[in-house]
Formats: structure tokens, C-alpha cells, sequence
């Protein structure tokens, strides 16, 4: 039987037949709950730094519309404000350990509508003006925070100048090696002019022991007619034979100048590593910094799109009803500045867009190396935020990953090779030496007194009064130890500290996030009732754009919520010392 519906509910429906999509803008995702925080994921398998990333897998969830939503996981980093969208984070040095990787749900923001029916004052429905979507392309074609960090764990170019650290801590450890290296001497000393004719060659060889002291050995022949207090330098015709060994007793038994060298620079090795995984952290960081800065100046462009969208589609109604003598033209006039107005909004807005797109091609580059800007077609979702509560082990493992710690570490131990070494100087030089010679061939004097083997032993002695060289280097090296443990003191309570400052801001961002939406629902909420209002003759242009207003700031501080969370969880990767968040 047909149905008779009264005056004012036949013009509702005829308006949400002829406008459809004037029900309203707001820009929301998949709130939790005000009064309850969503359950954080489980953490899947920590994905290992060296290698790549791994494909994007489809996540899929059913929006309050009924329709599927498919979008992307991605790595959870750190963002840096940039623009004015959050404050400016001090950098944190820090070393990757395994990497936690928590399983986000990309949460697809959308814009919604508000309808009247008599049951209640308004229900939300997904109808009109939604945010625009992100094409519908494979996943691979989505940019995802995972490809930025695999980006720079393979192509950036200051990661590998950092990595050229390491390269030049191990040559220099090779040059000091080269203090054990085999020497091979020669001569040939000759006086063909003159009383006494003498011709001397000789080759040898010495080998540096690594526990001290040397080994020598060599041949040598002297002909000719030697000066009386020479003839030690002549030889038997076959020439003369001789080994020798050289020991520290004292001075340079445990230490010597070429070990000392050979250990400082295997400790400059050692902290080279946490060196560069320190800035590996601070360059994932940055590098997450502007990823995530991209996404929420996408996401900000499609507000202001959508604004005005609702604008220009409100100007066509104003249009009708002046032409039709319902509304005053100068109504039209001021929608047409409130047009003009967002269309400004919407340039500068694309600017920061752009600009962001190429700040984080710094970071994005193709596989070899050229800085790549994605395109605003590649823009995901923001993930749906978790909850992350305080775990009570969480400052010992980030003491226990973090690189400045062993950096620390490995410079204590060199400067423990400084003082070691100054307390071997101030010990006198005590060393025994035996040579061994013996000559070949026939005599070259009538007492044959070249012919037997001889063997020298002797003891040598050597010690400065003042020691005053030994005495400074111990000092400053003392010196320089406190310093280093007065630094790792403070160290490790400002790794405390950043861990428990970034789980405040973490849960603070967290909580931000929950009233940003309720703040969006409401003011969305109020808008709409007063386009409905303007509709009816009850309202006029300027309190809908006031309340359009709101809506847009409502829907940009949701936004800015999101940005500053991913911001404070990648503060919270930098302080665990994790490079692969």
C-alpha cells in the first residue's frame, strides 16, 4: 500500500536525491572505541637488517560501510617534524639489535556522512564525499616505509661513506702490522783509492718477534788491504756466516712500541662498527622521518581536495537559489571567497606535498642510487596505531644494543693500551743478545784466528733519570679513562632516559589519537546538521563555513595525531638501537 510521508521528511529525501553528496566530509578511519584502546598485534618474526625486504602482504578489513578494505602492512618507523606538522626531535645515536617489527593494519582514512532518521539525531554512513582513495594498484606500486629503510641499508650514499670507516680502521691496522714485518738489508762498501784497498758486501735479513725483541741473521765477505785497527772486517775467502737472537728483559717484554701500535689499532677497528651502526640508526630515522611527513602531507592535500569539492558543489546550490530570487547574490559573492580562500589553502598544501616527496627522495632511490620522488599515487595509509605498554627489561636491552656503549667500550680499551705502554716506559731497558758468526773458505791471515766459530753474549742497558716522557703519557692516559667512564655513566642514563621518554610519548600520542577522532566525529557531526540547516532556510553561509572549518582542523589534527605517534615510535626504535624497525 502506498506510503505518505510528512512535508518535512518528503524534502529531506528529495534533497538527499538531488544532492547526494552534500551529507557531509568527515574524514575518519577505524576509530577504537573512546573508552577502550585497541589491542596491540602480535609481533611476527623479527626480519634481519641484511636482507631485503620482504613482499607487501594484503591485510583486508570490513569498514563500518560493509565494504572490504585492502591495503598494505608497513615497518613502523620514525618521523622527524618537518613544515610545522610536529616539533623538531634531537637526533639519538643508537645500534640495531634484532628488530622488532610490529604487524600494522594500514587503516584507510575515508570521509563520511551524516543522516537524520527518527530513531536518532544523526547515524553515520560511508555515502557522501569519500577522501579520495589511493588508487586501487598491486601493493608492490604502494611506497611503504619497509622500501625507504631497505633503500638505505643499500644505496645511501653517506651509509657508505660511513661504511669507508671501517676500510680505513682495517688498512691502518694492516700498517701496524707492518711493524713485524721482515727486513732484508744489504750493503757494499768500497775504497778503491788510497793506502788501504778494501772491498765489504754483506746481505742480511732480521725478523721482529711479536713477544719482543728480534732475530737476525746475514752473510758478509771483506777483501782487500785492511787498516791494522780494521781487521775485524776482513773475512776468509769463503766470507763469514752470522745469527744473533736480541730479548727484552724488562722494558718491552709485555709491551712494546709495535704492539702497543698493533692493539690501538685493532680497538679502532672494534669501535668503528657501533660508529657506523650509530648513524645507520639516525639515517633509518630520518629516513622514516620524511616517509612518514609524505604520507601526512598526501593525506592533508585530500582534506583540502574534499573541502573544496563541498565548496564548489555548495556554490552550484547558492547559484540555483539567487537565480531562482530565493537567497541575496552577495551570498554567492562570499562562497565564491570562501572558494577562492581554500584553493589557496589547497596550493600551499600541494607545496608541502611536493616538497616532501623530494626531501624523501634523499632517501628512495632505485638500485642504483638515483634519488627517486614518488609520485602521490603511491601514497598508503596511515597503519591503524597500537597501544605499545612500558616492558620492565626495555632500558637493558636498549643498554645492551645500543652502539655507544661498545663504542665507549672499545675507546676505553685503546687508551688502557696508552697506560700500559707509559708504565712499560718508565721500566729501564734491560736487553740479552747472542750472536753466533762463523767464517768459510781458506784463511786470509797466517794465525788463522777467522777460522773458529764465535759466540757473543752481552747485556745492554738503558733508562732516562727523569722519565718524564713515561710519567705524562700515564697521566694524560688516566686522565683520558675517567673521561671516557664519566661519558658512559652519562650515556647510559640518557639511554634510560630517551627509553622511558619515548614510551610517554608514545602513550601520549596514543591517547591524542582517540580524542582527535572524537574531536573529528563531533565537528563532522555539527557540520552536518548545519548544512542541513542552510538546506532548510535556517542557517546561513557563514555558520556552515565556520562549522566546515572546524571540520577541516578536526580532520588536520587527526592527521598531525597520527604523524606524531609514528614519530614517537620512531624515537622509541632509535633508543632500542634498532636500524630495521
Amino acid at each position: 500500500m502506498p506510503v505518505t510521508l510528512p512535508p518535512c521528511r518528503i524534502w529531506i529525501v528529495a534533497i538527499a536525491l538531488v544532492y547526494p553528496s552534500l551529507g557531509g566530509c568527515a574524514l575518519r578511519g577505524e576509530k577504537p572505541s573512546p573508552t577502550t584502546s585497541p589491542t596491540p598485534p602480535t609481533p611476527p618474526t623479527p626480519t634481519s637488517s641484511a636482507t631485503s625486504p620482504a613482499a607487501a602482504i594484503h591485510s583486508v578489513a570490513v569498514t563500518p560501510g560493509g565494504r572490504a578494505d585492502t591495503s598494505p602492512p608497513a615497518v613502523v618507523a620514525a618521523v622527524d617534524a618537518v613544515d610545522g606538522v610536529a616539533t623538531e626531535r634531537a637526533s639519538v645515536d643508537g645500534a640495531a639489535s634484532e628488530p622488532y617489527a610490529p604487524q600494522l593494519h594500514l587503516g584507510e582514512l575515508r570521509l563520511t556522512s551524516v543522516a537524520t532518521t527518527d530513531d536518532s539525531p544523526a547515524a553515520t554512513t560511508t555515502g557522501a564525499l569519500p577522501l579520495e582513495e589511493v588508487p586501487a594498484i598491486g601493493a608492490q606500486d604502494v611506497v611503504e616505509v619497509r622500501d625507504v629503510v631497505a633503500s638505505i641499508h643499500a644505496t645511501f650514499p653517506l651509509l657508505a661513506a660511513a661504511s669507508q670507516e671501517a676500510v680505513i680502521a682495517a688498512g691502518k691496522q694492516t700498517a701496524a702490522w707492518g711493524g713485524f714485518d721482515t727486513k732484508l738489508k744489504g750493503a757494499s762498501e768500497n775504497g778503491p783509492l788510497g793506502f788501504y784497498e778494501t772491498y765489504r758486501h754483506s746481505a742480511g735479513v732480521e725478523n721482529p718477534l711479536y713477544g719482543g725483541g728480534s732475530v737476525f741473521g746475514g752473510y758478509r765477505v771483506g777483501r782487500g788491504s785492511f787498516q791494522p785497527w780494521y781487521q775485524e772486517r776482513q773475512t776468509n775467502d769463503g766470507g763469514e756466516l752470522k745469527a744473533g737472537l736480541r730479548v727484552p728483559l724488562l722494558r718491552d717484554r709485555q709491551i712494546d712500541a709495535r704492539r702497543a701500535e698493533l692493539w690501538r689499532a685493532t680497538y679502532d677497528r672494534q669501535r668503528a662498527q657501533p660508529e657506523i651502526r650509530a648513524q645507520l640508526i639516525q639515517f633509518v630515522r630520518d629516513g622514516s622521518i620524511a616517509y612518514w611527513y609524505w604520507v601526512a602531507a598526501g593525506r592533508q592535500v585530500q582534506i583540502g581536495e574534499r573541502a573544496l569539492r563541498l565548496a564548489q558543489q555548495r556554490n552550484q546550490q547558492l547559484q540555483r537559489k539567487v537565480e531562482a530570487g530565493d537567497v541575496a547574490p552577495p551570498e554567492l559573492q562570499d562562497s565564491l571567497r570562501a572558494i577562492a580562500k581554500r584553493e589557496a589553502k589547497l596550493i600551499d598544501l600541494r607545496r608541502k606535498r611536493e616538497q616532501a616527496s623530494v626531501k624523501l627522495s634523499l632517501f628512495l632511490r632505485d638500485d642504483s642510487g638515483v634519488p627517486w620522488a614518488p609520485s602521490i599515487e603511491r601514497l598508503p595509509a596511515f597503519p591503524e596505531p597500537a597501544a605499545m605498554p612500558e616492558q620492565a627489561d626495555d632500558v637493558a636491552q636498549a643498554l645492551a644494543a645500543r652502539p655507544e656503549i661498545a663504542a665507549l667500550d672499545a675507546a676505553a680499551r685503546a687508551v688502557n693500551v696508552d697506560l700500559a705502554e707509559s708504565r712499560n716506559d718508565l721500566l729501564p731497558a734491560l736487553d740479552a743478545q747472542v750472536i753466533g758468526s762463523q767464517d768459510l773458505g781458506e784463511p786470509t791471515s797466517k794465525k788463522r784466528d777467522k777460522s773458529e766459530f764465535e759466540l757473543e753474549a752481552g747485556l745492554y742497558v738503558d733508562m732516562p733519570v727523569q722519565r718524564r716522557k713515561a710519567r705524562g703519557k700515564a697521566q694524560a692516559a688516566r686522565g683520558k679513562l675517567a673521561q671516557i667512564s664519566a661519558k658512559r655513566r652519562f650515556t647510559a642514563d640518557k639511554i634510560a632516559t630517551e627509553v622511558q621518554a619515548t614510551h610517554i610519548a608514545l602513550d601520549a600520542a596514543f591517547q591524542r589519537i582517540g580524542r582527535a577522532r572524537e574531536s573529528q566525529r563531533l565537528a563532522e557531526y555539527m557540520a552536518s546538521v548545519e548544512r542541513r540547516k542552510f538546506e532548510l532556510g535556517d542557517s546561513n553561509l557563514l555558520s556552515v563555513a565556520l562549522r566546515e572549518q572546524y571540520a577541516v582542523e578536526a580532520a588536520d589534527a587527526e592527521v598531525e595525531a597520527l604523524f606524531e605517534y609514528f614519530a614517537a615510535l620512531a624515537d622509541f626504535h632509535a633508543a632500542m638501537g634498532r636500524d630495521w624497525p
